[in-house]
């Protein structure tokens, strides 16, 4: 009996050991995303300036390479004919920094003048994001965040 347990316990211990190794070789894996995205538009006040800040997670097995940033108004041409990569090429990069694992945390801040105010469109505007991983896995999100120019 004790000869069957112990042979038992034996094949229950190598089959979970090879889930584990499964489980843990699949979560090397895991595509590139982004996460936890949020946009912040503060106007210019007098001769304050304003800013503009977006922040969001990337996770990339690989390591994160970069993210391109680009705020655009929902009124624009990039809503009736789509945004691609391509015309993310010639954005600004965010500044990314590891935080934990496969996950850096990107952020893009840029001053606004009161000129860029005043030429801006008003009303809703969205966030899109070209991310980059090491290995050159790219992923597109042309709508991350939103928000309002009033």
């Amino acid at each position: 009996m004790a000869r069957r347990t112990v042979l038992a316990v034996t094949a229950g211990v190598v089959v979970l050991g090879g889930a584990g190794a499964f489980a843990l070789a699949y979560a090397g894996e895991r595509p590139l995303s982004v996460a936890h995205s949020a946009a912040r538009y503060t106007a210019p006040v007098g001769e304050r300036d304003g800013s503009f800040t977006f922040t969001t997670d990337v996770t990339a097995s690989a390591g994160v390479k970069n993210l391109k940033v680009l705020a655009w108004p929902a009124s624009s041409s990039f809503a009736k004919k789509g945004l691609t990569a391509k015309d993310m090429a010639a954005v600004e990069s965010a500044v990314c920094k590891p935080s934990g694992g496969d996950t850096a945390r990107c952020t893009y801040t840029v001053k606004v003048t009161s000129a860029d105010s005043e030429a801006s469109p008003r009303g809703a505007w969205h966030v899109a994001v070209l991310a980059t991983a090491k290995d050159g896995e790219t992923k597109l999100v042309t709508k991350a965040a939103d928000f309002t120019v009033a």
